[in-house]
């Protein structure tokens, strides 16, 4: 039998009065669907777990959003993306039919069981553009060209695009120079907000 947290039950209490029944209801049919499931608060609004998160809900002031977590694999298409067929619900009217999210969560709640994990949908970044300057500087001081070769490229992209954002001549051979400084050390651009 799936536990149900008081937390969730005041999260709905204080939501907006047309955002009581939508809570209330998704609520219910998770419990239905997955009777093992248990309630939580994660980032200050419900979520349901089943052997992993399953599910979430939020009231915002005027809509409610509700948290399929493995929705790309149960609903493709937008899934919990914007223009989902779980976003911006304003009245129980515009959910699916309970059957159907009946469905999605006992096919999320199957995924989980079986450890499946949801799938990144990170872009891929663009290659790092290193500035001629740079380049320039770094040609010139042997350990720091070894040390900005090892840099992850997310140390490298932080130099470059500083320097590149440089509006002025000036500004941008005074930050090259401290570049090719702190790089020799082997501190990445924010070094000074690194947890040491």
């Amino acid at each position: 039998m799936g536990k149900r947290d008081p937390r969730v039950n005041a999260y709905i209490a204080k939501s907006g009065d047309f955002a009581k029944p939508i809570l209330r209801h998704f609520r219910d049919l998770i419990h239905d669907a997955v009777p093992e499931v248990s309630e939580t608060m994660k980032w200050s609004a419900p979520a349901f777990e089943y052997k992993g998160v399953l599910a979430g809900m939020a009231a915002f002031k005027a809509h409610c959003n509700l948290i399929l977590w493995k929705a790309s694999m149960v609903i493709g298409g937008k899934g919990n993306s914007e223009g989902g067929p779980l976003r911006n619900i304003t009245s129980l009217s515009e959910l699916p039919p309970d059957k159907t999210i009946t469905r999605w969560l006992t096919e999320a709640a199957k995924l989980n069981e079986q450890g499946v994990r949801t799938p990144r949908t990170t872009k891929p970044k663009k290659p790092v553009t290193v500035p001629a300057e740079l380049t320039s500087a770094l040609s010139k001081n042997k350990k720091a060209k070894a040390v900005f070769d090892e840099f992850p490229p997310s140390h490298k992209r932080e130099y470059a695009e500083w320097i590149a954002g440089a509006k002025g001549e000036a500004t941008r051979q005074r930050r090259v120079a401290s570049a090719v400084k702190w790089i020799a050390e082997g501190k990445g651009r924010n070094w000074k907000y690194e947890k040491r």
